[in-house]
């Protein structure tokens, strides 16, 4: 019974913690569809190219809630995917607070936030320089426009009505969708939480003793769990000396805390989502088998 108690209070905390990312995020939309739409994407379209530096940087600090606020915007086309790629790949997660009770050294702490950053900046120039070129060579628009009228009707909020243009109607819209998300990913913590428990962690720390390769594949799935405990078993082992520094980064590259949840629930395209978890993937553990390859040490 109290494991069940544990469990329940550690879903609806983690759940609580991201309310005031997605609120304000969700505000913000909605005053960006209603006020500002046309100015906004043609703002976007203008400043594209710098999204992966900015949501690099941005995303090293240790909150959950901004993966989560960046899968939101993408869904409404407010950021490029190169961007949103780059947020998940530095996204810290529960790691900086965890070193940090460890007493980690900081000079080692900031350069494992700056190779996330970096790799996830590369990751996302590369990703929409693709994108641009893909779609330039076919004739079509590198991406879509600004499409928050779509996440609106999708999560059934009525942000569209003449007499939800006022904040207050705003304020109830963004409401609506910050509820909507919030039990969603409540729901999905717990049972994910009731996985991890019954599976042990003991078992997952011997899955990714195994060789080389394959503990990076193992960090990498255990890090696409949306949840934050990924992170902290996976930093863990690293602090206890039990897996490598690449195995680590595989684990925190992939790992996006709730935003791959948070994008399958917002975004209506679900082969983009899963092709968003196939790249995160991808260059997460590629990353991390590269650092160990060449040995980088910090």
């Amino acid at each position: 019974m109290d494991v069940i108690i544990d469990i329940v209070l550690d879903a609806v905390i983690d759940s609580v913690k991201i309310l005031p990312f997605l609120y304000l995020t969700y505000l913000a939309m909605e005053y960006l569809e209603h006020r500002t739409a046309e100015f906004t994407e043609n703002v976007v379209q203008k400043t594209e190219h710098f999204g992966p530096l900015l949501g690099g940087v941005i995303g090293i600090f240790p909150q959950c809630g901004f993966s989560a606020a960046a899968s939101n915007l993408y869904a409404g086309r407010v950021i490029t995917l190169g961007t949103l790629i780059a947020i998940y790949l530095s996204t810290s997660d529960e790691m900086i607070p965890l070193l940090i009770s460890e007493h980690f050294p900081v000079g080692t702490m900031v350069k494992i936030l700056a190779l996330k950053a970096v790799i996830g900046i590369i990751a996302g120039f590369i990703i929409d320089f693709a994108v641009h070129a893909y779609h330039k060579a076919r004739g079509k628009r590198a991406e879509d426009p600004v499409r928050i009228n779509e996440l609106c009707e999708k999560e059934h909020c009525h942000c569209d009505d003449e007499e939800d243009a006022t904040l207050k109607g705003m304020a109830k819209s963004a409401f609506v969708h910050t509820l909507h998300i919030f039990l969603f990913v409540l729901v999905l913590t717990l049972l994910l939480s009731i996985i991890i428990t019954l599976i042990g962690e003991d078992h997952l720390s011997m899955l990714l003793k195994t060789n080389p390769v394959v503990s990076h594949i193992l960090a990498g799935l255990i890090g696409l769990i949306p949840n934050c405990a990924p992170s902290v078993i996976i930093t863990t082992l690293y602090l206890d000396q039990m897996i490598t520094l690449g195995t680590m980064m595989s684990g925190l590259l992939v790992g996006a805390g709730i935003g791959l949840m948070v994008l399958f629930r917002v975004n209506p395209e679900k082969k983009v989502n899963f092709n968003v978890a196939i790249l995160l993937f991808l260059i997460g553990t590629l990353s991390g088998l590269l650092i160990d390859v060449l040995g980088i040490t910090l």
